[in-house]
């Protein structure tokens, strides 16, 4: 074999170890023992956006104008690599100057030699930004869920346990403690039908349908107000107490009784939802002598839930009610 077939041999061999360290798809170092970069990987070019004539040569520490000079990864290179013959996914956050905040999974390993004495090291890296955003995404929506549940199963018992049962049979008891659940389920399809917001107007439209047939209720829109998950379930079950209200005792238990319902949105210092309820051509409305749960029950969302105020009027011509809450 002469030089120029020996030349050919390395040339040709130099070029498949570097097609293969090209094949990889993470950002591939390769680091002398002095920590200087000895081949790179062209996923580590098109990943931190640099050339090939900026980091060949170069230390790591000195690359993309000091991009590297990371306190985490001189931690790992100048105290951990020596200690142990590989380091895998240690994770280092940065914010580099030509791609933004990134989370790098950095794992390190002596390069392999016959002899056992390589001083050379083979940096991967894997851009786990997406991955960490995902996972934080993830634990809070398992958290929000859990929250959720436990709020839904402990208000489905209070009302199982204050949907008064004295004077009524087991079916007017069912009935009622249903009307207040089905609330409850139109204001989750309410909410998860519109991608975890609620449209009032469409809110209304649900929640109030069962009350619909045979009865002049009237929505009169306003400007467009989207709800969040919370405030589109308590203001469904207000909605839902003062229609089971009205069918009873108010202007949707006589043939001639109306309902109109509109809202507006107050902007001072901050947004405001004015909602008004009035009742028309029903009995006199009267003040309930005793406070039930249902009142309770508004009041409680109003002030509790939805941190606004709720003002109840019993007047001759019908109920009218004004609540107003913060969006």
């Amino acid at each position: 074999m002469n030089l120029e077939d020996l030349y050919r041999l390395l040339r040709n061999g130099h070029l498949e170890a570097q097609g293969i360290v090209d094949t990889v798809p993470d950002p591939l170092l390769l680091l002398d023992e002095n920590l200087c970069v000895q081949t790179a990987s062209r996923a580590f070019f098109a990943t931190f956006k640099v050339d090939r004539d900026e980091t060949i040569g170069q230390h790591i520490y000195d690359l993309g104008n000091g991009q590297w000079n990371i306190p985490e990864l001189r931690r790992l290179l100048d105290e951990v690599i020596p200690k142990s013959m590989a380091v895998v996914d240690y994770e280092v956050e940065h914010t580099f100057p030509s791609i933004g905040k990134r989370t790098m999974l950095v794992s390190a390993h002596r390069l392999f030699h016959p002899d056992n004495n390589s001083r050379s090291l083979l940096l991967s890296i894997v851009d786990a930004t997406e991955r960490r955003r995902l996972e934080a995404e993830k634990d809070v929506l398992l958290g929000e869920m859990r929250h959720r549940m436990k709020n839904l199963l402990a208000l489905v018992q209070a009302l199982a346990r204050q949907t008064l049962a004295d004077g009524r049979s087991g079916e007017e008891y069912r009935d009622a403690f249903l009307g207040r659940f089905g609330a409850l389920v139109r204001a989750h399809d309410a909410v998860y039908t519109q991608e975890h917001e609620a449209d009032l107007n469409g809110l209304l439209e649900q929640t109030l349908k069962p009350y619909s047939e045979g009865a002049a209720i009237t929505i009169s829109p306003g400007e467009k107000v989207l709800l969040t998950p919370s405030q589109a379930m308590s203001l469904s079950l207000i909605l839902h107490e003062l229609a089971t209200n009205a069918v009873k005792y108010g202007a949707l238990s006589t043939a001639k009784g109306k309902l109109d319902i509109r809202w507006k949105v107050e902007k001072t210092s901050e947004r405001r939802l004015l909602l008004s309820w009035q009742e028309n051509g029903g009995p006199p409305a009267t003040p309930p002598t005793t406070t039930g749960f249902g009142t309770r029950l508004i009041e409680f969302s109003v002030r509790r839930e939805l941190g606004g105020r709720v003002e109840l009027n019993y007047a001759p011509e019908g109920l009218a009610a004004e609540i107003a809450t913060p969006l």
